[in-house]
């Protein structure tokens, strides 16, 4: 693979400080280790200005080379509460966390990238290296954001990358338009009347009425979307009652809603709402509706994603092929609303190499840690050397 050869000889560094990361997993903003190793090794490198606790426990490295534009290059540093299944020497030791989507070997592709520019300084402008807690569910992103991310730290564009199982050992992809679903969630209660199971028309019956709205939403898919749409609602949480013979007062649903455009997500709400109340109304019971709006969804622009392209086939020598669309989420979504730019997906290796994401038994490769961190440094070079977008 044609990886730049100075970030090569760093391999053996930086499997070390993957490792290390992977070792000591902290879940969102409790990411104060992984912080502090991460400015320390800056420090290190020469970057010229590295700010802590932004956004919580996110931190900031500056490197600057004379006037001109302005990159931001990012990595998340947050583990999962899952238990660590792998069996490798370096498992986590923090019992219960552990890194099973490879934001450890985010964070050191990004380090790599880091000390490479900051020797190097091979650009005209300004990177902006940015580490970031909490994203898997607590938004660190938009907690940088914020903490005036982009205000202390102005860039022009910005990129990211995530590791993908299924995906070949070291091929990147990135294309243009939404490459990863909104996420949102929902919590229903249904209120009626309890009474005894033998005599159910004394009561006024949450359970058949929580179900025949749980049926009555999946419609919303299969009828009320645009078959070329792409919408999911599922229904993954019931919980009421706590005796076979004894109809609650109250019964709860709750689940989540994916969908790539913004309008689909408006209209979808609109009339889950409106089916939801008309279930109520004919059952005789009261509803709840608390419905959030999480990560939006992480659509890549048009001019930044074709520029990435050309980079990754650059990096990688492999000719380029359309990033596969996911229903996952990704925080990266609040600075693609913000600030132009692409995220990409690097190949983790096949199925048959690489355990799923959030997978007690995933572990992070380390052979694409230089092709991923090649492939930041191209696109640092190369957006501020020729100024191209």
């Amino acid at each position: 693979m044609p990886i730049v050869n100075r970030i090569s000889a760093y391999h053996d560094d930086m499997r070390e400080w993957r490792r290390d990361i992977h070792k000591h997993p902290e879940l969102a903003y409790n990411e104060h280790r992984t912080a502090s190793k991460v400015a320390e090794l800056l420090r290190t490198f020469g970057v010229d200005e590295i700010v802590e606790g932004i956004g919580g426990t996110g931190l900031v490295g500056v490197i600057r080379n004379g006037e001109g534009r302005s990159i931001g290059l990012r990595a998340d540093m947050d583990a999962l509460p899952i238990t660590e299944d792998t069996g490798v020497p370096y498992s986590s030791v923090n019992e219960g966390v552990m890194h099973a989507c490879g934001h450890d070997g985010h964070t050191t592709m990004l380090l790599g990238a880091a000390k490479y520019l900051a020797e190097t300084k091979n650009f005209s402008g300004t990177v902006v290296l940015i580490f970031q807690p909490a994203e898997e569910g607590y938004a660190g992103a938009r907690a940088m954001m914020d903490d005036g991310l982009f205000d202390r730290f102005p860039v022009d564009e910005i990129y990211g990358v995530h590791n993908m199982p299924g995906v070949a050992q070291g091929e990147i992809t990135v294309s243009p338009g939404p490459v990863m679903a909104a996420a949102d969630s929902f919590l229903v209660t249904v209120k009626g009347s309890g009474g005894h199971g033998a005599m159910p028309h004394l009561a006024i019956d949450p359970v058949v009425a929580a179900a025949t709205m749980v049926s009555s939403i999946q419609s919303l898919v299969s009828r009320a979307a645009n078959p070329h749409d792409t919408l999911v609602i599922s229904v993954t949480k019931i919980n009421g009652g706590d005796a076979f013979n004894v109809i609650p007062d109250a019964v709860t649903f709750g689940g989540t809603v994916r969908y790539f455009d913004q309008d689909l997500g408006k209209k979808n709400l609109e009339r889950m709402t409106k089916m939801i109340e008309g279930v109520a109304a004919g059952h005789g019971v009261t509803v709840e509706i608390k419905y959030d709006r999480g990560y939006p969804p992480t659509s890549n622009h048009e001019q930044q994603a074709g520029f990435a392209r050309d980079i990754a086939v650059d990096v990688t020598g492999i000719k380029a092929k359309r990033q596969p669309q996911v229903m996952g989420s990704e925080d990266f979504s609040f600075y693609l609303q913000d600030k132009p730019g692409a995220y990409a997906w690097i190949g983790n290796g096949d199925n048959s190499e690489s355990a799923q994401l959030h997978n007690p038994h995933y572990n992070f490769n380390d052979e694409i840690l230089p092709v991923g961190a090649s492939f930041f440094v191209r696109l640092a070079e190369t957006a501020l050397t020729k100024n191209a977008i």
